[in-house]
């Protein structure tokens, strides 16, 4: 699921009217008075500002609480209750509603509550005492009585734990030291990110906390803001996972495609999957030739002048870095990591019976991957904790305080996923994915060689608006393989892959999306920023793959579709670069 804006919303200059100036006036929702004539400071203009946020928020659950006195749109019935709006457009509008309230207001918890509160009453049919009971019986103690879910919050834990062992030990800083004497530039730093986001392929929530703890001080130290650094680990999040065939999420797509041998369609689909493809070649791309645009461009500008953040929003601003100590080595950052990586792969093989005689790929296909990386990420802590006792970098008592820290550290991702995936269950209760699997149904037939493209956009919408590309690929994918399977193997292949990469991207650029909010907390970026600044880059890859699904749809050949693509992307960002869209180091 996941989520991470911009520097947009600009509120206009307040100006008290002439007619006041004769008298001392008060600003409501303040409780302070302004004497005549006088001028509204930065900091009281910024409260008003805020004040005004909080108005739309009390307006908009005003106005939806005074909904609920209008006439019951659904039986009371308890016994298969299906509300009126089940799979109509409206299923849609909960996640809507939130994705726009985040982007306008930029407060992402409020936004969530919001939508998950329109969810509530649409499935109610306006009720008071259904929406309420709905919400958090259904939804929130719902959600996070889920063994699954439960299983990630405790991996996220264990891996804030992990960071903070690391960074204490002084791995972290060794390793930023390092990196310092090897890398030399604001690209170098970039391009070594992006490297060790490939490298970790296992997981994405994996991939997004360890890249983020690693590369930060790198990237800090060569100026790259926490915007670029937020949208650098999540390109190399999902879109490096979708391509990879040992990790968790080629064993979900494994899962979901029945009646056929699903890894191998996995394996046959990676040349297809242009989204994930053409994005890791836009982030090179972008690095080597020094283009920005958009509002990261502001972002990037002003981290050359060294403000790393740009907007008032620094949830980690102020966060103090537990700085290496003297013993601290780089083998104190590398063998964790490694022992994380191997515990993650053995774990996820264990969940899926490999130790009791299931060959490795099937294994793999069958784990959950949920328990396998809490049973590896559990035992990679204990692999640390042991080393730093033998190597005396840690005192035993300063490893136990770092289990607190790092729960501390992760309580705004576990608040925000909460809030996700209480919206996802909104959503799916108004029945999001029939009406979207009927759209998909509706357009096969005489727009065969048209349909990869028109998957490709479904799976954008679907996984943007519900904020899941696991959910995405349960939804699509049984969808394509039947209508597929008996008439065209090749459009199969294609159309899944176009599924698979309308979910990565819909995923990448959804604020609700988790691995979106994992990438902000690996960053420490305001999520709000690492949204609005990725969404021109996850539009622009979009656009291009959008384009590449036509030709292949057409030609259904890697060899003739795959290159169109990536000489596609490099004619857009040198188009771009003309533009005057660089960055000067």
């Amino acid at each position: 699921m996941k989520n991470k804006v911009g520097s947009r919303g600009f509120h206009k200059r307040q100006m008290f009217e002439p007619a006041m100036r004769k008298k001392s006036v008060k600003y409501k929702g303040m409780g302070r008075k302004f004497p005549a004539g006088q001028t509204i400071r930065k900091g009281e203009k910024s409260m008003m500002c805020s004040t005004r946020k909080r108005s739309i928020f009390v307006c908009a659950l005003l106005v939806m609480m005074l909904m609920g006195s209008m006439t019951v749109l659904a039986a009371e019935g308890e016994a298969e209750y299906v509300p009126d709006v089940y799979a109509t457009f409206w299923a849609l509008v909960p996640p809507i509603v939130a994705i726009g309230l985040a982007l306008i207001t930029k407060e992402v918890y409020s936004s969530l509550f919001v939508g998950i509160l329109m969810g509530g009453l649409l499935y109610s049919g306006f009720t008071f005492e259904k929406t309420f009971t709905h919400i958090f019986e259904d939804g929130v103690i719902g959600v996070l009585s889920d063994s699954y879910n439960v299983g990630i919050l405790v991996f996220l834990v264990i891996l804030g734990t992990m960071v903070s062992l690391m960074n204490k030990a002084g791995g972290s800083a060794a390793f930023g030291q390092f990196a310092v004497k090897k890398i030399h530039s604001r690209a170098g730093a970039q391009l070594a990110t992006i490297l060790l986001g490939v490298l970790i392929f296992i997981d994405d929530y994996f991939n997004c906390l360890t890249v983020g703890s690693v590369m930060r001080p790198v990237t800090d130290k060569f100026k790259v803001s926490r915007a670029k650094l937020a949208y650098l680990i999540d390109a190399t999040a999902a879109p490096v996972c979708i391509i990879a065939p040992i990790s968790s999420w080629a064993a979900a797509v494994t899962g979901f495609v029945e009646g056929e041998d699903g890894f191998s369609i996995f394996i046959r689909a990676i040349p297809y999957n242009f989204y994930a493809i053409l994005t890791i070649m836009m982030m090179i791309g972008m690095v080597l030739m020094k283009v920005e645009f958009g509002s990261m461009k502001t972002h990037e500008l002003n981290a050359v002048k060294g403000d790393l953040f740009t907007t008032p929003g620094r949830p980690y601003g102020t966060a103090k870095d537990e700085m290496a100590q003297t013993k601290g080595k780089v083998m104190d950052l590398l063998i964790p990591i490694i022992a994380l990586i191997v515990c993650c792969v053995l774990g996820m093989l264990y969940t899926g019976g490999f130790f009791s005689g299931t060959d490795f790929v099937t294994a793999f296909s069958a784990s959950d991957a949920s328990l396998g990386l809490t049973y590896g990420s559990f035992f990679g802590m204990i692999i640390t904790i042991v080393l730093y006792q033998i190597r005396r970098v840690l005192k035993f008592s300063d490893c136990m305080a770092c289990i607190p820290e790092g729960f501390k550290a992760m309580v705004p991702a576990i608040l925000i996923l909460t809030f996700a995936w209480t919206l996802k269950a909104m959503t799916d209760s108004l029945g999001a994915d029939v009406y979207v699997a009927g759209l998909v149904e509706a357009s096969a037939g005489s727009l065969l060689n048209f349909l990869p493209a028109i998957i490709f956009v479904v799976g954008c919408l679907l996984a943007f608006a519900t904020g899941t590309s696991w959910g995405t690929f349960g939804i699509l994918i049984p969808i394509v393989v039947a209508v597929f399977e008996n008439t065209n193997p090749q459009l199969m292949i294609i159309s899944i892959s176009a599924c698979m990469a309308g979910a990565v991207c819909g995923d990448h650029c959804s604020p609700i999306s988790d691995t979106t909010i994992m990438a902000s907390a690996g960053a420490q970026c305001e999520h709000v920023n690492h949204v609005s600044t990725q969404l021109p880059y996850a539009v622009t890859a979009a656009a291009v793959s959008f384009v590449t699904y036509i030709i292949a749809g057409f030609v259904q050949s890697p060899l003739v579709s795959l290159p169109a693509g990536i000489l596609l992307m490099l004619g857009v960002l040198t188009i771009i670069k003309t533009k005057g869209n660089t960055i000067q180091e």
